[in-house]
């Protein structure tokens, strides 16, 4: 989603009375590739680009394509094939070991529809978008199919019968979570079409202003997500100490969920130092969707809570305790604050990519293959035998 953010709002900088521009897309990948499908880069002609399609090894030639298909105004996708014994022709040695497809587009800001417009629209979005766009076919390249969660249709296919297919693939595509590119073959004619779920960008709540607090919504923010920080003593929320922050709030613990969304795509993030308080911020958060609640502190801080409800009647179910991250955070030996954080965010980007967050040196599988079907992350790879158990003291 930060890509997309960036594309955004580069290209509503840019004099498009003066200036062309084109969009070019990761849609197909196989074997290894820097970036995986969905990755997207917007060019203009005069040498410019913002975001990438690779680590910097296949950019300069999509910016030659697109130089064409802003001059034919006419979508192309190019093929590249990176591994080593193949990729001559591009005057360099990739290495990656494998074939991408990039699809290239022009940027119309006449049409209401065009690309960009559309991603400006779903930046705001709080709800996952299936996106449909051909990319290999006769006619129709660059055609787009869109549905959202709530069942709106918008976009469309020239070819109907396609059209009916696709739909069916983007009514499932909430289920399954499984981007991919598809081929249909349909009256002797082949087509190949990019499924992609959008997923709106991970909104953080850290419940606590305290000084370790500040390098982990500086962090977030980098990464292009949405960052709230609530308190309840004013003092510890001047935008002074959270200058990037999205919102700030002085909010009494009883009115959490009145005061704020807390959605399936919200990270909740304990760091108070104030046990009552972190209790009772985690008694509220039970009952929303967010997926992720992680609490600053020792483990014994969590038993203590669990105890304490236990007498109020208040039991956590499986599914309660796999979203609670207690002590919070990977096991990186993280002691200083700007540690801390990068502990506490990389848990929480591989809680919300189903990856368990071990050495990728012990990942069998592609780097950048998910689990879309799985709730839970992977097991983890420790390198002892017997997992040490984590203490925090802060």
């Amino acid at each position: 989603m930060k890509d997309l953010k960036t594309i955004v709002t580069e290209y509503q900088k840019v004099d498009l009375a003066q200036r062309k521009a084109a969009l070019a897309t990761v849609v197909k990948v196989r074997g290894s590739s820097y970036r995986s499908p969905g990755a997207r880069m917007l060019i203009t002609d005069d040498g410019r680009w913002v975001g990438s399609i690779s680590g910097g090894c296949l950019e300069g030639d999509a910016l030659r394509k697109a130089r064409k298909v802003m001059m034919d105004k006419t979508p192309m996708t190019v093929t590249y094939d990176t591994r080593e014994e193949s990729n001559q022709n591009l005057g360099i040695g990739l290495g990656c070991n494998g074939v991408i497809d990039v699809l290239i587009e022009p940027i119309d800001p006449q049409d209401k529809e065009n690309p960009v417009t559309l991603f400006n629209s779903l930046i705001t979005s709080k709800e996952p978008v299936a996106l449909a766009t051909i990319f290999e076919a006769i006619s129709g390249v660059g055609e787009k199919l869109m549905l959202t969660s709530l069942g709106e249709w918008s976009g469309d296919f020239s070819d109907a019968q396609l059209k009916n297919e696709v739909q069916s693939s983007l009514e499932s595509l909430f289920e399954t979570k499984k981007s991919e590119a598809k081929k249909y073959s349909l009256q002797g004619k082949e087509s190949e079409v990019f499924i992609e779920l959008i997923q709106p960008a991970v909104s953080l709540i850290i419940f606590g202003g305290g000084f370790d607090a500040r390098p982990v919504s500086e962090l977030a923010k980098s990464l292009g997500w949405t960052v709230s920080v609530t308190d309840e003593c004013v003092a510890h929320v001047a935008p002074l100490f959270f200058p990037t922050a999205d919102k700030l709030t002085l909010c009494q613990r009883e009115f959490i969920d009145r005061d704020f969304d807390i959605t399936p795509y919200s990270a909740c993030v304990l760091m108070s130092h104030n046990y009552e308080y972190d209790r009772d911020v985690l008694k509220k958060l039970l009952k929303t969707s967010t997926p992720y609640i992680g609490i600053l502190g020792p483990r014994k801080r969590f038993d203590k809570m669990q105890s304490e409800f236990n007498t109020q009647g208040v039991s956590l179910t499986d599914k309660d305790f796999q979203r609670i991250h207690s002590p919070i955070g990977l096991d990186i030996g993280a002691e200083a604050p700007d540690e801390i954080a990068v502990s506490i965010i990389a848990e929480i980007q591989s809680k919300f990519s189903n990856r368990a967050g071990g050495f990728l040196k012990y990942h069998s599988g592609p780097i950048h293959q998910r689990d879309p079907n799985s709730d839970q992350v992977f097991k983890q790879v420790y390198m002892a035998e017997t997992p040490s158990t984590k203490s925090q003291s802060r």
